[in-house]
């Protein structure tokens, strides 16, 4: 067994941050399968293209073949499970994709896994790890007043998207307790950074303020969700990857309630500030759309089990980490021109058309 983690989806948002973390932060070597999909972007990676400790291998995790080969081949210490389809509109629209990469990709991912780790000799099984990236929206949805989700919440799933993530977990919980899998399984609040596809609230706020744009908000605005700035999000992982006790799930949050209103009109603000603002504030850019179907009310992460024991909090608060993200996607004009393109306008395009 190496000194190696392999990452699926490792560049996709999140993935691609914790990809570069680690190269940056660990003496590891990093396999990365991605399918590239339409969130997948190799720019986020140049970086470290031609790093020796550094591998990218175009692929599905469905394909047990070649899952199969690089686990025999790279020997891995640890997988760190990020492939995921994950926008809830698009799981509206089409949720065949999201049980086909989620529910039948993990499961096709746990069952090689399951039996490159029963090869391993006794010490290297003890050490080896499987972390499984999931979300709060297995958790449904919150009243005002309802205590924050914890690691023992219900499972309470409102969209397609959050039902196959919901399955994924189960399938993970379930090797775990059936075959003795090594696994661990993190479940976070929304993230927002750097790499962000621009289908998801902040990113398209952003730039769509920074362009004269409409600025469309779902329903009243007032739905509530936790902020997680994508660097601490990642770190989090490590330390759960490093010190989490197996078979143990950790909630990640950045301790950041906010109403989606709150949160564009913030970026308003900061984009006014950046870029100037020659003419009337960037709020007035906002429009109310039509709500979508099943929209969870609130989100909040009850955090403290992952400080307890494991000492992890987030290092940025929600107004600093804003301000990189709005500064990060102002000055990175070609990274926003080349995933902005063709497809990604004509979807924008139809679903927030009112």
């Amino acid at each position: 067994m190496e000194n190696t983690i392999f990452v699926t989806g490792g560049a996709g948002f999140i993935g691609s941050n914790f990809v570069l973390q680690r190269i940056e932060r660990d003496s590891a070597s990093v396999v990365n399968l991605d399918k590239l999909t339409y969130a997948g972007n190799l720019h986020n990676l140049e970086a470290i293209a031609k790093n020796q400790r550094y591998e990218f291998v175009h692929g599905d995790i469905a394909d047990r073949g070649l899952v199969r080969g690089l686990l025999e081949r790279r020997k891995p210490r640890a997988v760190v499970h990020f492939a995921a389809e994950s926008h809830v509109d698009r799981s509206i629209r089409g949720p065949e994709d999201f049980v086909r990469t989620n529910v039948d990709g993990t499961f096709a991912l746990l069952e090689e896994v399951r039996t490159y780790w029963g090869g391993l000799a006794e010490r290297e099984k003890t050490d080896f790890r499987f972390l499984h990236v999931s979300t709060d929206e297995v958790f449904g949805s919150l009243g005002p007043n309802d205590p924050a989700f914890s690691e023992t919440t219900p499972y309470a799933p409102n969209s397609p998207y959050a039902a196959s993530k919901a399955a994924s977990d189960h399938f993970v919980r379930a090797y775990q307790h059936t075959y003795g899998l090594p696994t661990l399984t993190t479940n976070c609040s929304n993230n927002y950074g750097r790499f962000q596809f621009p289908e998801k609230l902040i990113p398209l706020v952003i730039l769509n303020a920074s362009d004269g744009k409409p600025l469309p908000v779902y329903g009243d605005g007032k739905n509530v969700r936790d902020w997680l700035y994508v660097e601490d999000h990642c770190e989090a992982i490590a330390t759960v990857l490093a010190r989490g006790r197996v078979g143990q799930t950790y909630n990640i949050g950045g301790w950041n309630e906010k109403r989606n209103i709150d949160i564009v009109e913030t970026i308003c603000d900061i984009v006014d500030e950046m870029a100037g603002s020659r003419g009337a504030p960037r709020r007035g850019l906002i429009t109310f759309v039509k709500d979508r179907p099943g929209h969870d009310r609130r989100y909040a992460m009850d955090a403290t089990k992952i400080e307890r024991e494991l000492g992890w909090r987030p290092v940025e608060t929600f107004e600093s980490g804003i301000r990189k993200t709005v500064q990060w996607y102002l000055e990175n004009d070609e990274w926003v021109r080349d995933v902005t393109s063709g497809s990604y306008r004509q979807w924008v395009e139809t679903h927030y058309s009112s």
